[in-house]
């Protein structure tokens, strides 16, 4: 009787466990696919450092690639069996320090950048993407979106002069027919700037799509600046945690 009870009770422990797995390790519905302007990054009081290979170009660069859920809400560090190797992104090295190049301080290669966000973020999408396809996928998105140009087509250029937040948002949306969303930094100043441009991506990380519900990052006000990085050679020495 008591090797029946306890065969029962083992069973229903591995039930509990199988169950607690799959509902954090449940399917994710799309990603957001971020980049950042970086003159406006370092136009802030903690201002940034450039990387150890040089001051990035005058370009928006990638920020991350961040699985989310329809209800506003998102999976973080999902496997820690599963942690960054660089060893697995070797032949992508190059294409990630020019466009996945970090601003943090104090300057480094981009390693720890990448490390936290697979970590954080890529680990969450491993039952579509693996390590070497993520930061892949995140690159080729990057080329597809071409958000420079796309704005730039629009007459929107980064000279530091004032745009309209309506016009920024129908360039890009004209260029990829989805909405993005645009995010803001306040400089030393208090001027609203163009810093972050959200899109969202179906979660095999191929095709933009229609944002089934908008972040919430920092709002803008009706009309922002876009800062020229080809003139900003400001850079700081406090520690600037990547997100």
């Amino acid at each position: 009787m008591k090797g029946r009870q306890s065969s029962f009770v083992f069973i229903k422990l591995l039930v509990i466990q199988s169950v607690a797995a799959l509902s954090v390790a449940r399917d994710f519905d799309f990603f957001y696919f971020v980049q950042q302007w970086p003159a406006s990054y370092c136009d802030t009081k903690r201002s940034c450092c450039y990387p150890t290979t040089g001051k990035p170009a005058e370009d928006f660069s990638i920020h991350g690639l961040w699985p989310n859920y329809d209800d506003g809400t998102y999976p973080s560090n999902c496997d820690s069996d599963n942690l960054f190797d660089q060893s697995e992104i070797s032949d992508l090295t190059e294409r990630l320090q020019k466009e996945w190049p970090t601003l943090a301080c104090p300057s480094g290669d981009g390693y720890k950048f990448w490390q936290h966000e697979w970590d954080k973020h890529g680990t969450c999408s491993e039952n579509v993407l693996n390590q070497h396809s993520y930061f892949q996928k995140a690159l080729d998105l990057k080329s597809k979106a071409n958000l420079l140009e796309a704005l730039s087509r629009s007459g929107i250029r980064p000279n530091g002069k004032y745009y309209s937040l309506d016009s920024i948002k129908e360039a890009i949306q004209g260029a990829l027919r989805v909405s993005p969303y645009i995010e803001c930094n306040v400089d030393p100043s208090g001027n609203h700037q163009l810093y972050q441009v959200y899109l969202c991506v179906d979660s095999s990380a191929t095709d933009f799509m229609e944002c089934p519900v908008m972040p919430h990052g920092r709002r803008c006000g009706s009309k922002i600046e876009f800062p020229s990085f080809s003139d900003s050679d400001s850079i700081g020495e406090d520690y600037v945690e990547e997100l």
